[in-house]
This record gives structure tokens, C-alpha cells and sequence, in this order.
């Protein structure tokens, strides 16, 4: 049994702003509750709600603590009362509420997955939070269809890269965007159809074009601003657009009188304040339907860069230059 220390190296938030104010400290190791277990965390990926959280605008839900980190990767070594899927010694990736930049880690029962021996432990950190995040958006909420035209913003960000794999896993065809030609080819060698230069090229244009006029069934959007009247443009008549995030602006100018002629759906959610249990509901079609084909090897998260834990700004410097293709992810 693995011997559990009483403090623990995590990395604090000084105060808000840049990445300089990451540094490590010490904290005591937390004891896990009812339906909870306490993971020694080998690795933990950076999100871009990190980097919020960070510069002070996205606040933990009350009582998660300051910490920052969404997802982790490591081995059980506690155990709360109730809890009867995991054991000591169990190799997990799970979505958590927040203090993945730390040694060790607590993680509801029902939001974490096995390891399969198709991951490494960085790649199954790496997937928690945008796989959760894409499988909401995409399967749940905009619930798309074999056969689907499928519009992914930012197709070289954690959550692009997971919404093409997911995509054309589940049959799915794929126009995305992506901020230059070297990131626009490595969109199509993960399975992207048609990626779209935004820098030099129209997205609505090309998707008219690749979908013969028709426009695209589902649009998952991580950015805003004028991206949402341009979406109307671009779904095609019945389309589905999950707003994932705002890189650009959550206030727009729209012409919903297009929404109303195409009678579209725009919806929108984020993840962090879903209950333990809308999460775990999140976790069971994972484990069901997208597990098989990570435990068979056809599908891994693109991984850009790792960083010991105590460089965890250089992590954050990292993904702020916005020149990553995938995910970042912290070394513990």
C-alpha cells in the first residue's frame, strides 16, 4: 500500500495575472469524502479555464478550493466511505472540480475512467476535460448523426482536436478552422475533410463550398464574437451550433431572423458547475461508446508539450501563445 505524506507540493495562484504568478507551495494532502477517492496524480492537463482562473476571471466553484487543474491522470491510494467501483492501487484519468496541479488529487468515483494500456499516463491526462467537454456538445446537446456535417472552430486546440477524432469516429464529416497552413495540415492528418485558413480564407464560403451549398448540420464554436452571426451563415437548414466557449467575446451582433428561417438550435453549457451527477451521465456514455475505441487504440489525444509541475507557468506561457497543436500537460 502506498504510503500517503501529510503535505503536499501544489501550485498556487499568487495573485490574479500573468503566468509568473503560478508558483509551488505546500499543502495539505486532502482525505477523501463519501463517493470520493484520492489520487496520487502522475499528470495533469492544462485547460484554457486554467488560464482564467489564473488571470482572476473564472473563480472555482465555492468550496473546490483555489487550485487550478480540471483533469488528472495517477493511481488510487484512498478511498472514501460508499465507494465500490475503484480500489487501491487502480490506474485512473478523471474530470475534476479543481486542484489538479498537485501531488495528489481528489476525484469523484463516477468521473473517473480506467487507464487503458493503449495510454500513457500524460495521454490519459489529457483527456478528461475537453473529452467531457466535446462529448456534451457534440453527442448530447447538438447530438449529431452519422452522415453530419460537422464545423469545428479551432481545430488544432484541445477541444478541436478531440471534436475531429470524436467526429469522424462516430461518422461524422469535418470542415475546421485553424490560424495557419502547418496547423490547417495537421487538422487533416487527424481526419479533418477541409481545413479552413481563417487568416486567409472565409469559413462560411468554404463551407458552402465542401457542403455543396447546403451549409453544416452541427457547429461546435469555442470562440464568439462575430463568429456567432457568421455560424447562422454557415449551419445548414435544421443545423445544431453548441457555443463550447468565447475566445473573442461573449457579446454579438446576430441576425436571428436567420436562425428563425433556418430554425436552428444554438445552445450553450459549460462543464465546471454541472452537479456530481449530470457529470457522471457525462462519464457513462464515454466509458460506453468512446472507451472502446480508446482501449482498442484508435483514438489517443495529440499532445503538444509536457512540463514538470513546478514550470507550471511556462505551461500557461505556452498555451497563451496559442502555437500548440493539442494538448499541454503538467508532470508530477
Amino acid at each position: 500500500m502506498t504510503s500517503i505524506p501529510s503535505r503536499m507540493t501544489v501550485i498556487g495562484i499568487k495573485e490574479p495575472g500573468g503566468p509568473e504568478m503560478l508558483i509551488p507551495e505546500q499543502r495539505p494532502v486532502p482525505t477523501p469524502g463519501a463517493g470520493e477517492i484520492l489520487v496520487k496524480v502522475a499528470a495533469a492537463g492544462v485547460n484554457r479555464p486554467d488560464v482564467r482562473q489564473r488571470q482572476g476571471s473564472y473563480p472555482p466553484p465555492m468550496g473546490a478550493g483555489d487550485i487550478p487543474g480540471l483533469e488528472i491522470a495517477g493511481e488510487v491510494v484512498a478511498l472514501g466511505d460508499g465507494v465500490t467501483r475503484w480500489k487501491v492501487g487502480d490506474k485512473v484519468c478523471a474530470l475534476v472540480v479543481a486542484g489538479g496541479y498537485a501531488e495528489y488529487c481528489l476525484a469523484y468515483e463516477n468521473h473517473a475512467l480506467k487507464v487503458p494500456p493503449s495510454l500513457t499516463m500524460v495521454e490519459a491526462a489529457a483527456m478528461p476535460e475537453t473529452f467531457f467537454t466535446v462529448w456534451q456538445h457534440l453527442m448530447m446537446r447538438a447530438q449529431m448523426q452519422s452522415g453530419d456535417w460537422v464545423l469545428v472552430h479551432g481545430g488544432t486546440s484541445g477541444i478541436g482536436t478531440t471534436a475531429i477524432m470524436l467526429a469522424k469516429a462516430f461518422g461524422g464529416k469535418v470542415i475546421t478552422t485553424a490560424g495557419s497552413d502547418d496547423k490547417c495540415e495537421a487538422a487533416k492528418k487527424l481526419g479533418a475533410d477541409v481545413a479552413v485558413n481563417y487568416k486567409t480564407q472565409d469559413f462560411v464560403e468554404e463551407t458552402k463550398k465542401a457542403t455543396g451549398g447546403k451549409g453544416a448540420n452541427v457547429i461546435l464554436d469555442i470562440v464568439g464574437g462575430d463568429y456567432i452571426d457568421r455560424n447562422y451563415d454557415a449551419a445548414a437548414d435544421g443545423g445544431r451550433i453548441a457555443q463550447v466557449s468565447f475566445a473573442a467575446n461573449p457579446k454579438a451582433t446576430a441576425n436571428f431572423a436567420r436562425l428563425m428561417a433556418k430554425r436552428l438550435t444554438h445552445s450553450g453549457s459549460t462543464l465546471r458547475p454541472r452537479t456530481v451527477a449530470e457529470k457522471a451521465e457525462i462519464a457513462k456514455g464515454i466509458a460506453e461508446k468512446v472507451w472502446p475505441l480508446v482501449e482498442a487504440g484508435k483514438i489517443k489525444p495529440v499532445i503538444d508539450s509536457t512540463f514538470p509541475l513546478a514550470k507550471a507557468s511556462d505551461a500557461h506561457a505556452r498555451m497563451e501563445s496559442s502555437a500548440h497543436i493539442g494538448k499541454i500537460v503538467l508532470t508530477v
